[in-house]
């Protein structure tokens, strides 16, 4: 019997909150995706944003450290790639883009977002946008 797996697009803000701050409230999306419970879907350009903060100077991360966090979180990974994707709603962060692409083009079980721009878009996209405490209640008890 084949499980079928939950295929979810994190954005930067959920993703920073699992990887550098374990015990926060969103770390059982880590177990999630080391027990394959959820699968995270990248593309380039998902993956060079998540690149480009953790880089930022308030993160005050070595490279040896940001090399550590990528391998808790993409070998766990299915990687799309985003080619063309349908005319998205209109999108006030340019940073946000590459996120709602991933999901069209990945065809994603959700989008999941702290973001209140993007959770704003819910009504007009066709991907579910779940915010981390409703990503977190629909995955199995611990």
């Amino acid at each position: 019997m084949q499980v079928t797996r939950t295929r979810w697009v994190l954005d930067t803000n959920v993703l920073l909150s699992v990887l550098l701050f374990p015990s926060g409230r969103v770390t059982r999306l880590r177990d999630a995706w080391r027990s394959g419970v959820i699968v995270p879907l990248v593309s380039r350009e998902t993956t060079t944003e998540l690149l480009r903060v953790l880089c930022y100077p308030k993160f005050k991360l070595t490279p040896s450290e940001r090399e550590d966090l990528l391998a808790d979180y993409l070998p766990y990974c299915e990687s799309v790639i985003v080619s063309t994707t349908p005319p998205l709603p209109a999108c006030r962060d340019p940073f946000d883009r590459p996120f709602l692409e991933l999901a069209l083009a990945a065809k994603a079980d959700a989008l999941v977002t702290g973001d209140k721009d993007l959770i704003a878009l819910t009504p007009a996209f066709p991907i579910p946008i779940l915010t981390p405490a409703t990503a977190l209640a629909t995955l199995p008890p611990k």
